[in-house]
């Protein structure tokens, strides 16, 4: 037992340096950058000042709870859809959802500008009809557009996950109860897979609320989130060093109460969120 447990932590090691390294170790230099000044003196100055950024944080939760509801509209149904489908057929399509996350996501970012500018293919199509240019460009709704294709996957996997696993016993039993097909999706199938759903939720809210790159390519000067205005102040110089890292620090707390908030949800392990 002594030698497994040894050879376990040895195991281990790796991924606990790493961890040290690049998660804990960072954590603390923001925290220390977030309640000191510019001469390394504790104060709570740069806290003090994030009122002034509330717009930047109250549109990126907007944004973020917004492509989240319409990803996860989507991602219901197709993962549902997929459920239905022959073994190989279910393979097929989840190689075609996880094909986009191979791909770089400044790629995949500025393959939009393809598609929504105003000489654009969909403008250019939209022409050849007698409609249009319209303004895809730059609006909040090209941002969104940009976080629900970016961040979809992440809620399709683990919905999926968990209505291939469903008990179909328990479908016919409600069949033979006298479910009709919405009866039997609202009392059995939905409550079942609330892990999943609150899982993918919490992996596409996450990245929506902390993205900066979709709205600087997609949005423009128009739209500055929490993530534009953290990068933005980090790309001053160490003299700003302090206040973003105040930003950074309050962004983090509230990501970790809507993941608190998540996981009391989840009543179930199997596919919901741990903190």
């Amino acid at each position: 037992m002594k030698n497994k447990s040894f050879g376990s932590r040895l195991i281990a090691a790796p991924y606990i340096v790493w961890s040290v390294i690049f998660i804990v170790v960072p954590l603390i230099i923001m925290f220390y950058f977030a309640l000191t000044n510019e001469s390394g003196v504790f104060t709570l100055a740069n806290l003090a000042s994030i009122g002034k950024y509330k717009k930047a944080f109250g549109i990126s939760v907007l944004y973020a709870a917004i492509s989240t509801l319409i990803t996860l509209l989507l991602a219901y149904p197709m993962a549902y859809f997929m459920t239905k489908l022959k073994v190989s057929s279910q393979r097929m399509l989840m190689m075609i959802v996880m094909i986009p996350m191979w791909m770089n996501f400044l790629i995949r970012t500025y393959s939009w500008i393809t598609l929504l500018a105003n000489t654009g293919i969909i403008n250019t199509f939209l022409g050849k009809l007698g409609l249009g240019p319209y303004k895809l460009m730059y609006t909040p709704g090209a941002v969104i557009l940009g976080m629900v294709y970016d961040f979809i996957p992440y809620m399709i996997l683990p919905i999926y996950s968990v209505l291939s696993k469903l008990d179909k016993s328990l479908l016919e039993a409600a069949e033979d109860l006298g479910s009709n097909g919405f009866t039997k999706f609202k009392r059995v199938i939905l409550p079942l897979s609330k892990p999943g759903i609150i899982s993918g939720v919490t992996m596409v809210f996450v990245p929506s609320v902390s993205t900066f790159y979709i709205s600087q390519k997609l949005g423009g000067n128009k739209t500055m989130l929490i993530g534009d205005v953290i990068e933005y102040f980090f790309n001053l110089g160490p003299t700003y060093y302090n206040v973003a890292s105040a930003i950074s620090l309050v962004l983090m707390v509230m990501i970790l109460i809507c993941l608190f908030v998540m996981n009391r949800f989840s009543d179930d392990d199997d596919g919901g969120v741990i903190i």
